[in-house]
C-alpha cells in the first residue's frame, strides 16, 4: 500500500482479493494471518470501497465462527 496515493487506500479490488483469500483458506482448513499495512477505506473513495471492511468482517466470522480456525490479524 502506498501512501504516496490516498493513504495506501483500500479500494474495492484489494477487498475482494482479501474475500477470496480467506474463503481459499477456509476452504483448504488452513491458517490465515494477514499484515495489515493499509489506512483503510476512505470517505472520498465510494460507496463500493466503503463495503470492503463489511464484507470482509462478515468473511472472517464465518472463518473463525463455523469452520474453527486459526485467525490472525498484525497491524
Amino acid at each position: 500500500m502506498d501512501f504516496q496515493f490516498m493513504g495506501g487506500s483500500m479500494g474495492s479490488v484489494v477487498g475482494e482479493k482479501i474475500t477470496r483469500l480467506i474463503e481459499y483458506a477456509a476452504n483448504k482448513s488452513l491458517p490465515f494471518i494477514i499484515v495489515c499495512a493499509s489506512g483503510g477505506a476512505r470517505m472520498q473513495e465510494g460507496s463500493l470501497s466503503l463495503m470492503q471492511m463489511a464484507k470482509i468482517s462478515s468473511v472472517l466470522y464465518d472463518y473463525q465462527s463455523n469452520k474453527k480456525s486459526f485467525y490472525v490479524s498484525i497491524q
